[in-house]
């Protein structure tokens, strides 16, 4: 009997899109395969296949071994040794949890890090089916609470706790890039690299490819707005207010709050001008001004951005374009409360970039049963949890026999026909 009968689509999925070996070819194996037991690719696979499925504790995989789900989409249904299961347990995993970027004597796997970071880029535009013409990077950094004494940890005041900092970049519904860091440096640090090293990327095969980069005020920095003028990239950042940009928009201030007054409702204008700081800035740059009131009391807003007045006017560029950049923290939801991309408590920096990789690698994999398979169903939007619980969590009773393995599905399942056509859909797309 297995619970979990729902991640053959899983399977399906990676056979489309060939994450799991190609995830694996980002490591190097220097043990000795006359020895071992499991290869990295079905180390890999288990581990990620499991987070999908919702086992985030690497104690878990002591009993999945002996699940017969797990074992077919490793594609090993037993052990080569009669007193070993299919796939690994808990001190295996965790041995390939805590691999470096080279091999020694006692961690004989090692992974390659800038490997792994170019393939969540290529995942990326092979789910292009043609060249986009403009896209839009969101960037942001959340914080990953920690209860121990994990190496890089720090007390950070905003959100209280200690955590590390960990960098996303999203494009829509696609993880770029995920990167973990202390809590001890500024929100933007960092982004530079990350978002030099994605852009070369695009553009080494979209060449002509327009990127706008979207993110809250606290990527409003000069070395990468100045870094953007100078390579050709757009941006749209927030921009913290102070006494300086409030007063540029007294009158607009006060219009709205006549009309909040008169009306009993929320008001607000927008005023488009050229502004720098006194020291930071290296040049002017244009600023857009929300002067809202609402609730009594004035809210303004501000963004700075490198597009022209006339290329997008100041109110459709704060409302349409910047406020969208809301939707990115349902995806950090997503990684780190639904794939636990925030179970970072291994004792090293490395381990927990490892472990939030693999996390990483999981939102991907239902990104692309998302995609693929559900884009015709109600699923089409759905979450990854929502996913999980209708399409992955269903019961089976599993017989194997000399020619086939039969998966014999719960007949209740109110959501069998979506499951169907996502199968049906996913296999067409692994041909």
């Amino acid at each position: 009997m297995t619970s979990d009968s729902g991640g053959l689509l899983l399977r399906s999925t990676d056979r489309a899109i060939g994450l799991i070996d190609r995830f694996a070819g980002c490591f190097v194996d220097r043990r000795d395969h006359r020895l071992i037991e499991h290869e990295v690719s079905t180390l890999i696979g288990q581990r990620v296949f499991g987070l999908a499925l919702g086992y985030e504790d690497l104690n878990d995989h002591d009993h999945l071994r002996h699940d017969p789900l797990f074992a077919v989409l490793a594609g090993k249904l037993e052990g080569r040794r009669r007193d070993c299961a299919a796939v690994a347990g808990k001190s295996t995993l965790n041995r390939l949890e805590l691999s470096r970027p080279e091999a020694t004597k006692y961690h004989k796997i090692a992974h390659d890090p800038a490997a792994i970071e170019r393939l969540f880029v290529e995942l990326f535009m092979e789910a292009n089916e043609r060249p986009p013409r403009q896209i839009v990077l969101d960037l942001d950094a959340t914080d990953d609470p920690l209860h121990g004494r994990q190496e890089g940890r720090f007390f950070h005041g905003y959100y209280d706790s200690y955590c590390y900092l960990p960098l996303y970049i999203f494009c829509g519904r696609h993880l770029l890039a995920a990167k973990l860091r202390r809590s001890n440096i500024d929100a933007s640090a960092g982004s530079l690299e990350e978002v030099a090293r994605i852009v070369d990327q695009l553009r080494a095969k979209w060449r002509k490819l327009r990127i706008l980069l979207r993110a809250d005020s606290g990527f409003a920095r000069e070395p990468l707005m100045a870094w953007c003028e100078a390579n050709g990239v757009d941006y749209v950042f927030g921009l913290a207010r102070n006494s300086r940009l409030v007063g540029e928009i007294e009158s607009e201030l006060a219009q709205a709050q006549a009309e909040s007054t008169r009306t009993g409702h929320p008001a607000r204008r927008f005023k488009d001008f050229q502004w720098t700081t006194r020291n930071s800035w290296s040049c002017r740059r244009r600023v857009v001004a929300k002067a809202e009131w609402t609730n009594g009391e004035a809210n303004p807003r501000f963004i700075v951005t490198s597009l022209a007045r006339h290329e997008i006017k100041g109110r459709l560029l704060y409302e349409k374009i910047y406020c969208a950049r809301g939707d990115m923290e349902n995806r950090i939801k997503e990684c780190q409360g639904e794939l636990f991309a925030d179970r970072t408590s291994a004792a090293t920096m490395r381990a927990n970039q490892l472990r939030l990789w693999f996390a990483s690698m999981a939102y991907v994999l239902i990104c692309a049963l998302r995609r693929i398979g559900l884009q015709h169903t109600r699923f089409a939007k759905a979450s990854c949890a929502t996913i999980r619980l209708a399409l992955l969590k269903i019961g089976a009773l599993v017989t194997v026999s000399v020619r086939r393995i039969k998966f014999a599905m719960a007949s209740g399942c109110p959501y069998q026909h979506d499951f169907r056509s996502a199968y049906d859909l996913l296999s067409a797309a692994a041909r």
